[in-house]
């Protein structure tokens, strides 16, 4: 098995369908209706994709404010 996408429905056949929580090429966890969260080594994980992965959704950038020079208290600019 591959690494799978967050959000992405499986159909497992011991613990029925989950929710991908989390994955890399290491491990992926799974959470499940009647079961919990499993965590499986992925290489040998066994599972039945659900529907289509789902789109992850772009998130905005925040612009950088421009620093505020900060003067210690007692110290006069001059």
């Amino acid at each position: 098995m591959r690494v799978l996408l967050e959000g992405q429905q499986i159909k497992h056949e011991q613990y029925g369908v989950g929710v991908v929580t989390r994955s890399d090429s290491d491990r992926t966890a799974v959470e499940f209706d009647d079961h919990g969260e499993k965590l499986f080594v992925t290489s040998m994980m066994s599972a039945e994709l659900i529907g289509d992965a789902p789109v992850p959704i772009p998130r905005k950038r925040r612009s950088k404010k421009p620093a505020v020079a900060r003067v210690a208290p007692g110290v006069l600019k001059q």
